[in-house]
């Protein structure tokens, strides 16, 4: 008790950039301008059921779950490859795999635009092979690119984590007793490194969902994500209410998958077999 005033300053952080910014989050949502002055009603939240809110809802989720579902196939084996045993030059190669998180977001995803326009790089070396160019820019191709090109360490590293600490012995034990590779991935290798699957899919699926600069630079504002129409409602439209009542929304999405991430996480923590 005589050490309590250590968790002060951490108190003070919390409650000025947590409690008070949700409570008026709350507060905003939950409330509507008239006349009259401010008035408490749900019609923010009626509003956002419209047919037009939910379908970039809905388009946001899509883009987000195929996201995740390309990091996890692209970065399950990349985890696999760092986490091997007899790997050379391990630290070095997991170096590489942080270093681009170091530089600006902004600047990550804006570096596509010279690759994947009309007379960027990519066109201009199929041009130079007699090929016809491609439009990758400004489509769900292009956001998705930016997607998984961004959030895949968020996908790798977790998994990385997990698989570097497995105890070679049970591997060794299924191999022995005449398991062949594919067996003793299915059977031991893979039911071991769901902790790691699992923080992984809500680690890319988190800010994939709510991501606005991605589909703004790589999407050309030829449509609009759910994180698009947040900014919108508090830098371009100004109705703070409307905005706050989406942020709830997306708020309790997140939540959820991460309360359905943390319960099987939960089940498989020491990995049991199948």
């Amino acid at each position: 008790m005589k050490k309590t005033w250590a968790a002060y300053p951490y108190l003070f952080w919390i409650i000025i950039f947590t409690i008070i910014p949700l409570g008026l989050l709350i507060f905003f949502s939950i409330t509507v301008q008239t006349a009259s002055g401010i008035v408490f009603s749900l019609d923010n939240f009626r509003r956002f059921l419209e047919p037009v809110y939910l379908k970039v809802l809905m388009r946001s989720l899509s883009l987000a779950a195929l996201s995740t579902v390309l990091c996890l196939l692209l970065g399950y084996p990349a985890a696999q490859f760092l986490a091997a045993h007899d790997l050379k030059h391990r630290n070095t190669m997991v170096l590489l795999m942080v270093l681009p998180m170091w530089i600006n977001f902004l600047l990550r995803t804006y570096a596509w635009l010279p690759l994947l326009e009309r007379k960027g790089l990519i066109n201009y070396i199929l041009g130079r092979l007699g090929l016809p160019s491609l439009n990758l820019l400004y489509n769900d191709f292009a956001v998705m690119l930016g997607m998984v090109y961004n959030f895949l360490p968020f996908m790798v590293l977790p998994i990385y984590s997990v698989l570097s600490k497995i105890d070679r012995s049970l591997i060794e034990a299924a191999e022995d007793l005449g398991a062949d590779p594919a067996l003793v991935f299915r059977k031991v290798v893979f039911p071991l490194s769901l902790p790691g699957v699992f923080s992984g899919i809500t680690m890319v699926f988190m800010p994939a969902v709510t991501t606005f600069v991605i589909s703004r630079l790589l999407g050309g504002g030829q449509f609009t994500l759910i994180g698009n129409l947040i900014e919108q409602q508090f830098l371009t439209v100004g109705d703070w209410n409307f905005g706050s009542a989406i942020s709830m929304v997306m708020m309790a999405v997140i939540l959820i998958s991460m309360g359905f991430a943390s319960k099987y996480e939960t089940e498989q923590e020491g990995g049991g077999l199948w």
